[in-house]
């Protein structure tokens, strides 16, 4: 029977087992890493970051890490780690989670990075590291280029509208010759089953949450986003992946002159509401048997 869904943090405290894992994955936006800091001020545990743009040490504010306040609240890990021009995959993450499951502490999983989740509670199929030529390679080719040549049953599954997974898909099958499709076919059981956690999804309202996109995003130009980017400026590469991070590209724009910035904020907020109707999508199509709690 589909329970019906949390409607306040006091709710989802009273429900939360406190010996099990949490896993918490909702939109941008949508208040997930205060609900993960409301549990681990609660119950203890450890907050683990599940968003790809987060891991990044250049992005604190544009990619809306906890501040550092937040983070002298509760213990968080796998947040602001990596360096932009460092490699790092779900595989990367996979493994840095492990290591924190075998220590024995509660960890808090947050993030909106569905593939993440996916291959926490699926499990993740052991593909090889994509060759440094191949995705230069990829970086030079259209979206629809790529397409063209993916195997029929990658394509079959694969968001096409998400140029990150499209790439992904094309890098696979021209470093091994085998669809992603197939290599997931033969994928190990998983590292965290949902039998073993507490598993909440943020069912967001779309209305409420275009209108916190658009605060969220005037509050970052407040913080000092635009210095944030400008930071980055003399070593912006868009091939990167930390560099494609949603604000990054359209405050660049402005600050190299090609647009103003009224014309880069609304692009980012239009990306920004892209990005969260994609991850809507995901939570729709592979959240059924988790806990629904729906803010307001």
């Amino acid at each position: 029977m589909q329970l019906s869904p949390l409607t306040s943090v006091d709710a989802v405290l009273a429900t939360v087992d406190p010996a099990l894992p949490v896993l918490i994955a909702g939109p941008t936006a949508s208040g997930k890493s205060a609900l993960a800091l409301a549990l681990a001020e609660t119950q203890g545990g450890v907050i683990v970051n599940a968003d790809a743009s987060q891991v990044y040490s250049c992005w604190r504010v544009i990619s809306a890490r906890p501040s550092i306040e937040e983070e002298m609240r509760a213990k968080h890990l796998l947040y602001g780690h990596i360096s932009a021009d460092q490699p790092y995959s779900v595989g990367h993450w996979l493994r840095e989670l492990n290591e924190i499951l075998q220590q024995g502490i509660r960890p808090i999983i947050v993030g909106g990075t569905g593939l993440y989740f996916g291959a926490l509670t699926q499990g993740l199929a052991d593909i090889p590291a994509t060759p440094d030529a191949v995705r230069a390679e990829a970086n030079q080719m259209t979206r629809e280029a790529m397409l063209a040549q993916l195997d029929q049953q990658t394509a079959a599954r694969l968001d096409l509208n998400n140029p990150m997974r499209v790439q992904r898909a094309w890098e696979v099958l021209s470093a091994t010759g085998r669809g992603l499709a197939d290599w997931q076919a033969n994928t190990p059981p998983p590292m965290l089953p949902l039998s073993a956690c507490t598993a909440i999804a943020v069912d967001a309202d779309k209305d409420w949450l275009n209108k916190r996109i658009i605060q969220r995003f005037d509050q970052m130009l407040d913080q000092g986003a635009l210095d944030e980017v400008a930071a980055v400026r003399p070593d912006y590469d868009p091939a990167l992946l930390a560099h494609r991070a949603i604000g990054v590209p359209e405050l660049m724009a402005y600050l190299e002159g090609r647009t103003d910035l009224d014309t880069a904020r609304e692009s980012a907020i239009i990306a920004t509401r892209r990005y969260a109707k994609r991850q809507r999508t995901w939570l729709r199509n592979n959240t059924q048997a988790w806990r629904s709690y729906r803010p307001s």
